[in-house]
This record gives structure tokens, sequence and C-alpha cells, in this order.
């Protein structure tokens, strides 16, 4: 039987038949949940990180856990709101809002002062850019992973990640037409961080470094000088590049979540909650995950990610689970049939799905 994962990739040949336990440095909770919901264990989730025999790393359970048991929740590492729905909810945990008038101004909105302290990790850097032209282009392709990649940059430039946080992610495997139009993209954030004016420590530390042969060139020196008297913010051995640009691409496009709100319903049928496609319009935005991308696929999960009023992630689960099981996700909308699902997932995350519900000649 054959699952397919983010994390299927090279590891898999070189820790063939080998089991790798993963502890948890990756941000999950156990705070207090819901009414409706029954409250997750103290400790770490009953779950391990393994290598599995044919899809790279996959998630374990530990234990047995029950049928609609909140398994873990889930913090995103990076996050950022569809466009359209910028104004209509917070721009740190995209809870929704209360909608406002144009007269009423205000760009970017929060849902409480912790969420509006905790977003300087970035809006600090951020706000001190013109980022319309950067937007724009996002906005007329339709494009979301380039705004995944706008706030890490500004969460680095800021100190609050680093360059490197998501590299143990695996990439997608880009065509050369995929990265030669990347191009435009990182540009565009490159001229948004080199406009803006450098007033203060910030700033002096979000231009992104352009490749030795640019004209620009002479700002690595500068730079490296001034960062050198100054690591508060940066780190001064990373340097962004368009080679970190286009990584950072390759890995969004296949480890980012669609943050579909459930409005704070109750948790009767998951599955239905758990209906995804790969269109920009109905999600609140995007995120990347550690844990959670850890899940493999399948078109029969026993597993479902959940998001009730903001973008912080439950993993409950859809049916009982063994001790030793693996638990998986659906990437997908479960509903569709066999033709559309591989056609998706082939499209939006490169593999063919053979699990047992695609491989039934009855589906």
């Amino acid at each position: 039987m054959y699952r397919y994962s983010r994390w299927a990739w090279q590891l898999n040949r070189r820790h063939s038949g080998r089991k790798l336990l993963l502890g948890f440095p990756f941000p999950y909770s156990t705070s207090t949940p819901p009414e409706n919901e029954e409250p997750a264990s103290p400790g770490p989730p009953p779950i391990r990180v393994s290598i599995t025999e044919s899809a790279g790393r996959g998630v374990f359970a530990t234990r047995r856990i029950g049928s609609g048991d909140l398994i873990h929740t889930a913090k995103p590492v990076v996050s950022y709101p569809s466009l359209s729905s910028i104004r209509s909810v917070c721009y740190f945990c995209l809870r929704k809002l209360k909608p406002v008038t144009a007269s009423e101004g205000c760009d970017v909105r929060f849902c409480s002062q912790e969420c509006e302290e905790q977003a300087k990790v970035f809006l600090e850097v951020e706000s001190k850019a013109d980022w319309s032209a950067f937007d724009d282009y996002c906005r007329t392709r339709g494009l979301k992973y380039p705004l995944l990649v706008k706030r890490l940059a500004c969460m680095v430039a800021s100190g609050g990640a680093s360059a490197d946080c998501l590299d143990i992610l695996q990439p997608e495997n880009l065509s050369s037409n995929m990265i030669s139009e990347m191009g435009e993209g990182f540009s565009l954030l490159q001229s948004a961080f080199t406009k803006a004016k450098a007033r203060d420590d910030h700033m002096a530390c979000i231009l992104v470094i352009l490749s030795p042969s640019s004209k620009f060139f002479p700002i690595l020196l500068v730079l490296h000088l001034a960062l050198s008297r100054n690591d508060t913010f940066f780190d001064t051995s990373i340097v962004l590049t368009e080679q970190w640009y286009i990584n950072m691409l390759a890995r969004f496009r296949i480890n980012s979540f669609r943050i579909e709100l459930a409005g704070g319903g109750s948790y009767e049928d998951l599955h239905s909650l758990a209906l995804a496609s790969v269109e920009t319009e109905a999600a609140v935005g995007n995120a990347v995950y550690m844990l959670p991308s850890f899940y493999n696929h399948d078109c029969d999960p026993n597993a479902h990610i959940i998001w009730m009023d903001s973008v912080n992630a439950r993993l409950k689960a859809l049916r009982e689970i063994e001790a030793g099981e693996e638990l998986r996700i659906c990437y997908i909308d479960a509903s569709m049939d066999r033709d559309a699902r591989q056609t998706i997932l082939f499209q939006g995350f490169g593999f063919r799905c053979s699990c047992p519900r695609c491989s039934s000649s009855g589906d």
C-alpha cells in the first residue's frame, strides 16, 4: 500500500527499513479547548514521527486514540491572509472580524492587543516598505505562496525567524519554466525592500542582497559591515537571495494549508469540514506548520485537520486508531471521484495516489 507525503524524498532511500523517532520542538499546544471538545491530555501528543517504508516520514500513534479525540493542536510557523480577506480577518491569527467601511480606513486589523503585539515580529519591518506592486502581482495572477515568502522574509529581517527555519520541509521539484516565472516575484520583493528608507536598524537589515553579478553588489559589503555591528535583528551569516526565495516557494507549494474556518461550529461530521480545494478564494488565508507537514495523505483518512476560529490548527481522529498505526489526513476534497482526486493531487502535490480507496475499482 502506497501513501504519499510532503516528506517523501531521499531520506526514504537513505533510511530504508529504519525508523526515526523525533521529539516535538514544534509549536503545538495543550491549551483548554472549546466547551464542546474533550480536553487534550497534558504533555506531548500521543504520536511519533518515523520513516515509513514507502512515503518518507509519517506520523504514528504511540497509544490507542479514540474516535473524535483531539490528537494535538499546532500553531503556524508562518501564515498570511488571502488578499481578499485582509480587511475582514485578523492580520495575525486570521480570526474573522466585524466588517468595516472604506471610510474607516486601517489597512490591517487585529482581533486583540495580544495578536497586535505578536505581529510585531514581522509588522515593524513590513510596514516600512511599499508592497503595492508585489501585492498586485500576486492578486492579478492568483498567487498565494509569494505572500508567505514576503511574511517570512520580514520575520527573518526582524530576527523573529531564521532564514533556514523551514529547510527541513520537503521542496517541490520545480521545472526550469516554473523557476523562470518566479524571477518576477523576487524582483518585486527585492525592490520593495530596497526602496524602503533605512531609517533605523530594522531597515538596515531588510535589504535583500542581490547576486554578485548585480550592479547593486556593493551593497553586500556595506550591509555586512552594518549588520556585523548590530546582530539584534538579523543573523549576519544569512543572506536572502533569489535562490532562497525560490527554495521557500518550492516548500510552500506542497507544505502549506488553506485555512477555512469552521466558524465555531460543532465537530459533528468532521469529514464534511475537511473539504478543501486548490482554489484561493474560499480560504481566509494560508499557513505552514511544522508537525502537520509530516502527515501523509490518504483518500480515506483516519485523522483530520480543522480550524475552528483562527489559524491555530486542531488534529482530530476520525475513527479509532490503534497504537503503531499511521495517522493520515486527506489533502483535498475527499468527496470527489477518483479521477478528480488523482488530477488535483498530481497537479497540486506532484503524485498519483495509490491508497486502497483509489486502488479499488468500486470507487
